[in-house]
């Protein structure tokens, strides 16, 4: 068996070959989605973190999976004939070293998980290392036969006798050895069983016959449990929902009501940072320090800066920026807007591919009208600026420093800096025509 140094080069395999028949899905399983990002992009991040090289096996016709996982090289699995026939078509790329396998369906491993089963792997005279864990319902996993971590078999679970069945470490599946040992145990594995595959897990078997010694690396199994169902991925969902809150949390972040807010995993959220319950983040939002969230409010590819407020029901979309102190209240939707320091946008209003300048003023019911049914159009809104309520910005629009704008105008043109923009019609009284209309009305009801 293959000597090893502490500074030798670590693979990891990601098999992600498989299909999202099980989930009713055209879309391969590793991109399926846990806390906003595809299972595999989980598995990629923990991975690069730990593993000097990845390389990832996909199955055929598999463009959305590879462009995902670039710029980390892809095998492709021609014929799915097994997990250990997978794994063997990436074994010119498992170079010196160790090598581990891992599952795009195993997707919540976290960096500190593989590290330890790295570690194991190269303690002195261990050949073989594998994760496992003890579900709360060992169902049909596969079982680990150890004593003290040291493995003599894993059983199947139909071919286990009922004492084996009672043993409720489980095998999750994650295999890390030395390269030279794994190619040669991966030829070795045939398939002789009822589906006719070739299966990684009989890796182990051979591992023992040659009197390796296989040690098992035990971890959570909100981390190792597998995901294949559309059920199974909402059991993730939550395991992650909730890793995701308590880091939150012990990073100086107040969620009143935990259970109800759901984080992206890449959700960045400063100390002191306060959520309200039932809000929502999509990938790629930062909040800053002081900053509030409050209920019923989606945020989405945003960056929130110190002190803002955010909501209730708001919904911040990708490409904005709200500024320092700003308050974007009740049903309010910003999209591609940079926001300066101060603004309010309080009541009812949307603005889309807009800068608006610091301390300005957005009355209730404003618009821009930033889409002409083919281009998309910026407004500009300069510092100081008030605009009244129930207004219609029509881009492309450039208002300037101090401007006003009055309640229920159409703005078309470009409002000078400190100028008074008007843009609506004369208001005409007619007497007693009101009161004739309706009395028109009434009688058209009441004859039927």
């Amino acid at each position: 068996m293959t000597s090893f140094s502490s500074s030798r080069p670590a693979t990891a395999v990601l098999l992600a070959a498989g299909l999202g028949t099980r989930m009713k899905s055209s879309r391969a399983k590793a991109m399926q989605q846990i806390a906003g990002l595809p299972m595999l992009a989980h598995l990629l991040a923990s991975a690069s973190a730990v593993f000097d090289r990845l390389v990832v096996v996909i199955g055929p016709g598999m463009e959305e999976v590879a462009e995902l996982v670039a710029p980390y090289p892809v095998i492709i699995q021609h014929e799915r004939l097994g997990t250990a026939h997978a794994a063997l078509q990436a074994e010119a790329c498992f170079g010196d070293g160790d090598v581990a396998v891992l599952y795009a369906d195993n997707p919540l491993i976290s960096a500190h998980t593989l590290t330890t089963l790295l570690e194991e792997r190269r303690k002195a005279g261990v050949g073989l290392a594998l994760l496992a864990m003890r579900p709360q319902d060992p169902a049909r996993y596969g079982r680990v036969l150890a004593h003290e971590g040291e493995v003599s078999r894993i059983v199947e679970w139909a071919d286990a006798t009922p004492e084996e069945r009672n043993v409720d470490l489980c095998n999750a599946g994650v295999l890390c050895a030395d390269a030279a040992d794994f190619r040669r145990w991966l030829h070795a594995v045939r398939n002789d069983n009822a589906k006719g595959e070739f299966y990684l897990t009989d890796v182990v078997g051979l591992a023992v016959a040659e009197q390796v010694r296989v040690r098992a690396v035990e971890a959570p199994e909100d981390e190792l449990r597998g995901v294949n169902s559309r059920a199974e991925l909402a059991l993730a969902e939550a395991a992650i929902q909730t890793r995701l809150r308590e880091t939150a949390m012990a990073e100086g972040v107040t969620l009143v009501a935990p259970e109800t807010v759901f984080l992206c995993a890449d959700t960045c959220l400063s100390p002191d940072v306060l959520i309200e319950p039932h809000v929502v983040f999509g990938p790629g939002v930062i909040v800053h320090e002081g900053a509030t969230i409050r209920s019923f409010s989606h945020l989405e590819g945003c960056e929130i800066h110190a002190g803002s407020v955010i909501g209730p029901y708001a919904r911040i979309r990708p490409g904005s920026s709200i500024g320092a102190g700003s308050r974007v209240g009740n049903f309010v939707e910003i999209k591609a807007t940079t926001m300066g320091t101060g603004v309010k946008v309080n009541h009812l209003s949307y603005l889309g591919d807009s800068r608006v300048g610091n301390r300005t003023n957005i009355g209730a019911g404003t618009i821009t009208c930033n889409y002409d049914g083919t281009f998309k159009h910026s407004t500009l809104i300069g510092h100081d600026v008030f605009v009244g309520s129930d207004s219609v910005l029509v881009a492309p629009l450039n208002i300037g420093d101090n401007a006003l704008i009055g309640a229920g105008s159409v703005i078309t043109t470009d409002v000078p800096p400190d100028a008074l923009a008007l843009g609506r019609a004369r208001q005409i009284n007619k007497d007693e025509q009101g009161k004739r209309f309706k009395d028109m009305l009434r009688a058209k009801k009441e004859n039927g």
